[in-house]
Formats: structure tokens, C-alpha cells, sequence
């Protein structure tokens, strides 16, 4: 039942945007206080570095099993119940007084985060009429957005401040209020005849995108070696053995004929391939600011903040431009757009006036807010009512894996181009971030040509506003 609840379609946006934020914040606030964790608890740093890592594997490991969940026990069950174990781990996190309980604490948020971002998702699609989804989806898409963003700048504040542990007691009282919320503004809808849960499939594509996530994290690190390429190859192969797999049974854990919906397809798959050029960014900007143009971190987080107020500003323009000019077109030349950005940081130097430093990150949040508005809404568009579960499970996991992805893709770019000294010159450092810039927005701007594929009016039932939309 589509609910018409004027007080559920005000609020329930603002409630996912609320988990996805602390899902999005925590995956990377965590970074900037690993030293000082380390040496509250008294271990190397680097035996910290599966805290980050473990919550990651975690969200890729329980994302498959969220579509079913929502679909047996209920949509307002199951993201009450996610948020109130992301609370829990949260302040387990905060007391833990050794390793084993922080890494125990940080597998549960994950785990409770996993079951925020699809469930969230799959409320926001029933809820919504089809012709509603840009408007619903632009208050969703901009903590994913900007949570990325202020991540390391938040942990370093709270560091520099407070003890490490309110990293994670921030989380509580927001918890609280998203919980309230539930109660009143959460829909509760479930499958009128759930599928039985696969079994072999979880084994299989969980198996799989977590050794995938972990091997992709090593990556990223400059682990690579036989043995990390071997563990690569068993990942993909586990993945693929899912897909073969799902093809023959009758109720699959993802179900991967989706891809066959053109829109669903091209969103997907074209996301995935879009965020492999600007998946890095929050990793690599910080660097440039900090080591490129000597900022601290204060300053540097600063520099940050543009980009997330033009991300919320794009939400009063994303749906005029998508109705005015179809998906087809503003994905392509904003996907071009976002690669000829990216490109631009290569060009930022100590000489650099500020004003300009801030139009570029202002760039920066309008286009990816833009792109990510159109690819999130664009996904169910022409997916059925009793489908749009699985299709909520199977987007957010590629979305997991394409972050994982870019990542790992912007540190072995510039690990290419950093040379035997680059620990130690200054110059041989910059000079990598910039060539990696410049690489990343090159495969940016090639992935456009993905969404060319689309026809001028798909998406239209979607972009189509309707008197009375909210």
C-alpha cells in the first residue's frame, strides 16, 4: 500500500538522510583518530588499521541479506532494528577498553548500517509516486554525498578537542532522534508472500564482496603482491560463481535479471563505472590541500565545506534541469563535466587564489549532487512495485563495491606515479596527486559515453513532475 500520509512524505526523506549521514560519516571519521586510539589502547597504530577496514567489510558482507529482511519482517521493523544496533555498537565502541571489543563494535555498526542505506531506500520508492522520486531522493542522496566529505575534518576536530571515544558517542543522541522518527514516519511494508532466503547465495556473493572489499583495502594500501592477486581472483571468482548461481535458482539472494531493465542497467552499472574516476576524491583532496598547498587540517576541512553546501543547494535546481532536458542528456554532460572538474585540482598550486580554490569545490558538489540525484532515481524507474526490494539490495551493493573500487583505483594510480623517494620529496608527492587528477578525470569523462546507451525519454514517468508532488 502506497501511503499518502502528507507528515510520512515530509519526514521520511529527512529520516533516511539521518542514517545514511552516520552511515557515510562513519566510514571514514574513524581515519584521523586511529593514532590516538592506538595509543589510548596501548597498540601499534597500524594494528588499528582493521577498525576502519572491518566496518567496510561488515556493510558489503549484510547489504545482500537487507532486500530480504524488509521483505519477511517489514520495513519499519527491520530499520528500527538497524538503527538501534548501529546505536548500540556505537557505544560499545566508545566504552571498549580493548581491541577485540572496539573491532566486535565496529562489525555491529556495520552490520546495522547495512540494513539503513537499502531498507531506506526501499521506503522512499513505495512511498513515493514515481513521478516524486527526484524530489524525495535529493534530500537522501546529500549525506552520501558530503558524509565522505567531513569525515576525516569532524574526526580531527573531536580528536584535537575531545577524547576519541565521542567519535562514536555523537552518534547516540541522533540515533535516539532517527528512532522517534521511526515510530511515527517510518511505512511499514513487507512482501505479501516473502521468498525463501538463499542460502548458497549468501555464502557465495557475501563470501565473495567481502574478500573483495578486504583485498581492495590492501590495494589501496600498496599491498600488491602474488598473494594479494590470488585472493583478487578467488574474490571474482566467488562472484561469479554467484552469478551462475542465480541464474538457476527460483528465488536468488540479488536478482541479477534486473540488469536487463535498461534504466535499472544503465543506472547501475554506469554508476559503478563513474564512481571508479571520482571515488578517491575525499581521500585524494585532502592530501592536496594538507601536502600540496601546506594547509592544517582545520583549513584543509574548510576548504571541504564547499562542496557539501553546493551539493544541498543542487536539490532546488536537479529536477528542473531532469525535466527540461531528460536523463540522457544532463548524465552524459554532467558526467563530463564532473571528469573535467576532477581535472581542474591538477591545476591547483600555493599561487592558487582562494576564491578560485572555492568556485572549483562549489563544481564539485553541484555536478556530483546532480549525478548522483539522476542515477538513484533513474534506478526505478521502470521497476515493478514487488521488485523494487530487489533492486534497492542489488544497487546498494554495487554501490558498496564501486566505492571500494575508486578508491582503491585512486591510490594505485598515483602509487604509479609516486617514485622511490616520494616518502620523503615533497615534490615527487604533489606531482603524483596531480597526475592522478588528471587521470581520474580522463576515466570520468570516458565514462560518459555509458549513458548514451539511454533513449531521449527514458526516465520521463520519473522526471515528469505532477501537481501535488511533494
Amino acid at each position: 500500500m502506497k501511503t499518502t500520509s502528507p507528515d510520512i512524505k515530509t519526514f521520511l526523506p529527512w529520516l533516511v538522510a539521518i542514517a545514511l549521514f552516520m552511515e557515510q560519516l562513519d566510514i571514514t571519521i574513524v581515519n584521523t583518530a586511529i593514532p590516538v586510539m592506538a595509543d589510548s589502547l596501548g597498540v601499534a597504530p597500524l594494528s588499528l588499521k582493521t577498525v576502519a577496514n572491518c566496518y567496510t567489510l561488515s556493510l558489503a558482507i549484510c547489504i545482500p541479506v537487507s532486500g530480504w529482511m524488509a521483505d519477511h519482517f517489514g520495513t519499519r521493523r527491520v530499520f528500527g532494528f538497524a538503527i538501534a544496533l548501529f546505536t548500540l555498537a556505537s557505544v560499545m565502541c566508545g566504552l571498549a577498553a580493548n581491541v577485540p571489543m572496539l573491532l566486535m563494535g565496529r562489525v555491529l555498526q556495520g552490520a546495522g548500517a547495512a540494513m539503513m542505506m537499502p531498507v531506506g531506500r526501499l521506503a522512499i520508492v513505495r512511498t513515493f509516486a514515481k513521478s516524486e522520486l527526484i524530489t524525495a531522493m535529493n534530500f537522501v542522496i546529500i549525506p552520501a554525498l558530503i558524509g565522505p566529505l567531513l569525515g576525516p575534518t569532524i574526526g580531527g576536530l573531536i580528536v584535537h578537542w575531545f577524547s576519541w571515544r565521542c567519535i562514536f558517542f555523537v552518534n547516540v543522541p541522533v540515533c535516539v532522534l532517527a528512532l522517534i522518527m521511526v515510530r511515527r514516519y517510518m511505512p511499514d511494508y513487507r512482501a505479501a508472500a516473502p521468498r525463501p532466503f538463499d542460502w548458497q547465495g549468501w555464502v557465495l556473493f557475501g563470501s565473495g564482496v567481502g574478500l573483495l572489499s578486504w583485498q581492495l583495502e590492501a590495494l589501496s594500501e600498496g599491498m600488491v603482491g602474488p598473494q594479494a592477486l590470488a585472493l583478487l581472483v578467488l574474490a571474482l571468482s566467488l562472484i561469479a560463481a554467484y552469478a551462475w548461481h542465480g541464474r538457476r535458482t527460483t528465488h536468488p539472494l540479488l536478482n541479477l535479471g534486473l540488469l536487463r531493465v535498461r534504466t535499472f542497467r544503465v543506472a547501475v552499472l554506469g554508476g559503478f563505472a563513474t564512481r571508479l574516476g571520482m571515488g578517491g576524491m575525499p581521500f585524494l583532496v585532502p592530501l592536496l590541500y594538507q601536502l600540496g598547498l601546506g594547509l592544517p587540517a582545520w583549513q584543509s576541512g574548510l576548504l571541504m565545506v564547499p562542496a557539501a553546501l553546493s551539493a544541498m543547494a543542487m536539490k532546488w535546481f536537479g529536477a528542473k534541469l531532469l525535466r527540461q532536458f531528460g536523463y540522457r542528456k544532463v548524465l552524459s554532460v554532467n558526467t563530463g563535466m564532473m571528469g573535467l572538474t576532477i581535472a581542474c585540482f591538477a591545476f591547483v598550486t600555493q599561487g592558487t587564489p582562494v576564491p578560485l580554490i572555492i568556485a572549483l569545490g562549489l563544481a564539485q558538489g553541484l555536478f556530483n549532487s546532480l549525478q548522483f540525484t539522476s542515477l538513484n532515481s533513474m534506478s526505478y524507474a521502470d521497476i515493478e512495485a514487488e521488485r523494487t526490494s530487489m533492486a534497492s539490495t542489488l544497487a546498494s551493493s554495487m554501490q558498496q563495491m564501486s566505492m571500494a573500487f575508486g578508491l582503491a583505483c585512486a591510490t594505485l594510480w598515483m602509487a604509479q606515479y609516486i617514485g622511490d623517494d616520494a616518502q620523503t620529496n615533497h615534490a615527487a608527492l604533489t606531482s603524483a596527486l596531480r597526475y592522478t587528477f588528471l587521470t581520474l578525470g580522463g576515466i570520468t569523462c570516458l565514462t560518459a559515453a555509458s549513458f548514451l546507451t539511454l533513449r531521449p525519454h527514458d526516465g520521463a514517468n520519473v522526471s515528469l513532475h505532477r501537481r501535488g508532488a511533494a
